[in-house]
């Protein structure tokens, strides 16, 4: 993975970020209270293709009859907040990578309509979600957190359900997970990520917050039944 240091003062503002994405790159910081900031230009790529998503049998049932209550765009501010809070890392440690400054630069991007969240509700708490930016007919996935057992993979099939709905052609998740494998995500080279990210800047897409019931429920409904061909890592070619 390579890092760049952003040059000071790190502020980040809209026109930036979406300069930054439309070139394949995009913020982390150290810490929640570490104010620096660096570009990561990941040299392979995560991503799910908006055909490829997986779910088992037993998320299916949980999509039909809940017990979750599903919103997009709803609590853009809590969802982040949420992702931000630390988690134990591969050492072992608590962290996190989002710091107030990306907090409060993604939170404008939602005002503009250039971020998107899914929240995910249990007896009127929120329990899961994920936030991403929206660039054209590209749906840049950024983080996602889960308080119940299995409130992210809801929330994840109802974001690609209302990507493939609204017209999108790319679903970055920026790095590969065995979580996200075994949903369907697949690596892909950065070069090969560039050129899709190229094709997906030259079609539009809306993004869906509140469909029909049930066209939601149609496309849920089609969603591929199953794990993934395997849980690792694979390159992917083509579009």
């Amino acid at each position: 993975m390579a890092a760049r240091p952003i040059p000071g003062p790190h502020r980040l503002t809209p026109e930036i970020l979406v300069r930054a994405y439309a070139a394949g790159i995009f913020p982390m910081s150290e810490a929640r209270d570490d104010p620096s900031l660096f570009w990561v230009d990941p040299e392979i790529r995560g991503i799910i293709p908006l055909d490829g998503l997986h779910i088992s049998k037993s998320l299916r049932k949980i999509l039909r009859k809940g017990p979750f209550t599903v919103t997009a765009d709803a609590a853009f501010p809590r969802v982040i907040e949420e992702c931000a809070a630390p988690r134990p890392g591969q050492d072992g440690t608590m962290g996190t990578w989002i710091n107030d400054e990306i907090i409060n630069a993604y939170c404008e991007m939602a005002g503009l309509g250039l971020a998107h969240s899914v929240e995910v509700w249990l007896d009127g708490e929120l329990v899961g979600g994920l936030y991403g930016v929206h660039l054209k007919s590209a749906f840049m996935g950024e983080s996602m957190f889960s308080r119940a057992p299995n409130a992210s993979k809801v929330a994840l099939a109802h974001l690609v359900a209302r990507l493939r709905l609204g017209g999108f052609t790319l679903l970055d998740t920026q790095f590969l997970t065995e979580h996200l494998a075994t949903m369907g995500a697949v690596e892909i080279s950065g070069r090969e990520y560039i050129e899709r990210l190229e094709r997906a800047f030259g079609r539009d897409a809306d993004f869906p917050a509140s469909p029909p019931t049930d066209v939601l429920k149609a496309e849920l409904e089609g969603m591929r039944i199953g794990p993934a061909v395997s849980s690792k890592a694979e390159v992917a070619t083509g579009p």
